[in-house]
């Protein structure tokens, strides 16, 4: 027997690593159970979990956070890889759509904007004090209005202007921004009031990891002028309207909407003012939940576990 000699023993600290398990198949019972047996057959410890069985396309949607202790010798990326290994056969048995995730892990994403910077001043503002979830490697812009604020945050700044408006002017052009989404390892790219129509094809590149916002409540008053067009007529309610981005012009997944409430004694001036806020707001709460993998693609609508 070991003499006490008084000194407490060393705790053995094991570091834990945390997870987002996202999956959508075909609704059927024991789903829930076969996902949360297999967590803790692996030893893994569900910090929230949330669930969605949609009636219309008879499918049902999970985003489970987790947490899990990392086995001795493994590194984080091993883990990851072992668990991936693991959920395989569940995921194949219910038909399962799914990504796991490394929760610690940020996205990278590059804003992209023209001349009215309110979205981007936001973005990076909120990047900046920790209200957002991601990395911003770079800012790209077809004019130079931003530059400045860019290096203020000290993030690079790409000019990339439409050189001629002809197709192979915006082929060009969209040849170098792809080489930057490929450099920058970019896994979302977020319109912050672009002002430039991408191609179907960059848009197909893109599917589901670009987000636009669009300055209005869709799908009214489309195109040029919104708060313009919403004044004239006399609208009570103004919005903006985050949704990812498709070659359907603004008619892409909606995943947020914010509205305010404006009336007869306020010019096209000040709806403006309080639009721009709005859209602020909504292409913020976006991205952090795209970020947060809380946002789930059902046909041509999301579905976001808050």
């Amino acid at each position: 027997m070991q003499a006490d000699t008084g000194v407490p023993m060393p705790v053995i600290q094991t570091e834990t690593a945390s997870y987002i398990l996202t999956l959508s198949c075909p609704d059927r019972p024991g789903i829930v159970h076969a996902v949360s047996a297999l967590l803790v057959e692996a030893g893994a410890n569900i910090v929230d979990s949330a669930q969605f069985g949609d009636r219309d396309s008879a499918r049902f949607f999970m985003r489970v956070h987790f947490q899990r202790p990392l086995p001795e010798g493994q590194d984080a990326g091993d883990a990851l890889a072992a668990l991936r290994s693991t959920l395989a056969g569940v995921a194949a048995a219910h038909e399962m759509d799914w990504s796991l995730h490394d929760a610690a892990r940020k996205p990278r994403v590059m804003l992209m904007v023209s001349r009215i910077g309110h979205c981007l001043n936001d973005l990076l503002f909120r990047y900046r004090t920790g209200q957002l979830p991601i990395e911003i490697p770079a800012i790209v812009s077809n004019h130079k209005d931003f530059y400045q604020l860019a290096a203020s945050y000290d993030i690079p700044f790409h000019h990339l202007p439409l050189l001629n408006a002809t197709p192979q002017g915006k082929a060009a052009q969209e040849a170098r921004l792809w080489d930057l989404v490929c450099d920058y390892s970019i896994d979302l790219v977020v319109l912050a009031r672009y002002m430039q129509v991408l191609s179907d094809d960059l848009c197909r590149r893109l599917e589901g990891r670009a987000i636009n916002i669009h300055h209005s409540f869709l799908p009214s008053f489309k195109g040029a002028r919104p708060y313009a067009q919403a004044y004239e007529r006399g609208v009570k309610l103004i919005g903006a309207t985050a949704h990812y981005v498709t070659g359907d012009l603004d008619e892409g997944p909606i995943i947020e909407q914010e509205v305010a409430r404006v009336d007869h004694a306020m010019d096209a001036a000040q709806l403006t003012a309080i639009g721009r806020d709005v859209e602020c707001v909504a292409l913020a709460r976006a991205v952090k939940w795209h970020a947060e993998h809380r946002v789930l693609r059902n046909g041509g609508r999301t579905l976001v576990f808050r």
